[in-house]
């Protein structure tokens, strides 16, 4: 994608930040303490579109295109979690922010949480969105939802995964924003393009493949096998979740109380995965209601 093709929102402003090996692309919006928003698959910074003005009235609103998204590089390597998270510390390094408040949605909430565990003296408070905490234990309903949960071993396969993505009339990335919704009208047409369109970009293709296959797929299975439970999650945490969204539950988000000191949970009635574009005011409401 290129910078002539960026979406417009008032009030918005964008520029490129240099970090170590990784051109960044950043949105910003609004003054006062800084905000940073971490999205995810398939979307890049106009996934905050919706709720970016409210925030922005607050806050100063940091809104960055992640390795491989949107207008910021998609080199070949660094899709593990160890560059994901040393990214988004790069990039607070280079803004000189010492701590700010996050929110982070799918894999941009993974990315989240693992900020919050290991520099906890850089987020002040924490809000993820449709992603559980990584204290999640195996229990067999899960089994359930590795069936919906296909695309994710179809994406991270290489070739198969960066073809999926990138060709044909409905790119797998279209299964995502149709399957994972509450309401038909989420995304608009121009928004579809905006997210499902970076995917024809080779480079980009193949960098979703292996985001998936580095760090989102493999991290499930850490969170399962328990990697994270000597771990204490020390900042005050919001979850905030979909009623309609099939891979949560209250049950499955419970069981945090001896790992974390400070974390509420949430269920967003009538919302699906993508809570952002199918309930922005609701989820601006509680969201600021949490940071503040």
């Amino acid at each position: 994608m290129t910078e002539s093709a960026q979406p417009e929102l008032d009030g918005v402003t964008h520029r490129f930040v240099e970090l170590p090996g990784l051109t960044m692309h950043v949105a910003e919006a609004g003054d006062g303490a800084p905000l940073l928003l971490l999205h995810g698959f398939p979307q890049h910074w106009w996934g905050w579109s919706k709720v970016l003005p409210a925030l922005a009235e607050h806050y100063r609103v940091i809104a960055p295109d992640l390795r491989g998204a949107g207008w910021t590089d998609a080199p070949r390597t660094g899709y593990d979690a160890d560059q994901l998270l040393a990214d988004v510390v790069a990039l607070l390094d280079v803004l000189e922010l010492d701590r700010v408040r996050v929110i982070g949605h799918d894999w941009g909430a993974l990315v989240g949480f693992l900020l919050c565990l290991h520099h906890p003296e850089r987020v002040e408070r924490y809000v993820s969105l449709a992603i559980p905490h990584p204290f999640v234990r195996f229990q067999p309903r899960l089994l359930a939802a590795f069936p919906r949960l296909w695309f994710q071993y179809a994406i991270a396969t290489p070739v198969l995964g960066p073809a999926l993505l990138s060709r044909g009339r409905q790119p797998l990335a279209h299964h995502l924003l149709d399957n994972y919704t509450s309401d038909p009208t989420a995304f608009s047409t121009g928004d579809r393009e905006l997210f499902v369109g970076q995917y024809r970009d080779r480079d980009r293709a193949r960098a979703g493949s292996a985001l998936y296959r580095n760090f989102i797929v493999p991290i499930f299975g850490r969170v399962l096998a328990g990697r994270y439970r000597s771990m204490r999650l020390t900042t005050p945490t919001l979850i905030v979740f979909g009623g309609d969204d099939p891979n949560m539950s209250a049950e499955l988000l419970d069981g945090h109380q001896a790992y974390a000191d400070e974390l509420a949970v949430e269920e967003l009635p009538g919302a699906s995965h993508f809570l952002v574009d199918e309930q922005p005011d609701a989820v601006a409401q509680r969201v600021l209601s949490f940071l503040a």
